[in-house]
């Protein structure tokens, strides 16, 4: 069995309109919310043995800070290019494509791939993924190259505004 754990970037900035969407931090909100997510992963003990991550400095400044919070050595993170407006077959295939030496592969990317994503391994509608939100997934599969439709389940659904 493998698992999956999906993770959208923390809220970010729109104050520098000079700025592309590829390149906007973390706003005020997104720095309060990444640090109590980091922890409740460590938490809930979701410790991917791989991290993946979009480029794009919102996602990849989420990957790093959820790395750190779990001694994940941070040069460990794999970024993927494609994640940046990837569709869910650009994600599937990714999947397929890794090592099947990993049990827990972590993504930290966008909407709506992500959500997307999570609709179609486990066939669940998710009314919302959040910024920072966790969606977590346990896959019937014992090699990452069986990923397919219907796959999986839902284990937990998580985001800052769930425990307000």
């Amino acid at each position: 069995m493998k698992m999956l754990t999906l993770v959208r970037h923390a809220k970010s900035s729109w104050d520098n309109p000079e700025l592309s969407d590829f390149n906007r931090p973390l706003n005020k909100r997104g720095k309060r919310d990444l640090p109590l997510m980091a922890a409740r992963l460590l938490s809930m003990r979701i410790q991917p043995d791989l991290i993946l991550s979009s480029g794009a400095l919102r996602a990849i400044t989420t990957a790093e800070q959820i790395a750190r919070a779990q001694d994940y050595p941070v040069n460990n993170i794999i970024e993927v290019p494609e994640l940046y407006h990837a569709r869910v077959e650009t994600l599937t295939n990714l999947l397929q494509g890794q090592s099947d030496h990993y049990r827990h592969l972590m993504v930290v990317g966008h909407n709506p791939t992500l959500e997307m994503t999570g609709y179609y391994l486990t066939q669940e509608n998710t009314p919302n993924f959040p910024t920072s939100g966790v969606m977590q997934i346990a896959l019937s599969i014992t090699c990452w190259e069986e990923l397919s439709e219907s796959c999986g389940t839902l284990e937990r659904l998580d985001y800052p505004k769930l425990h307000q």
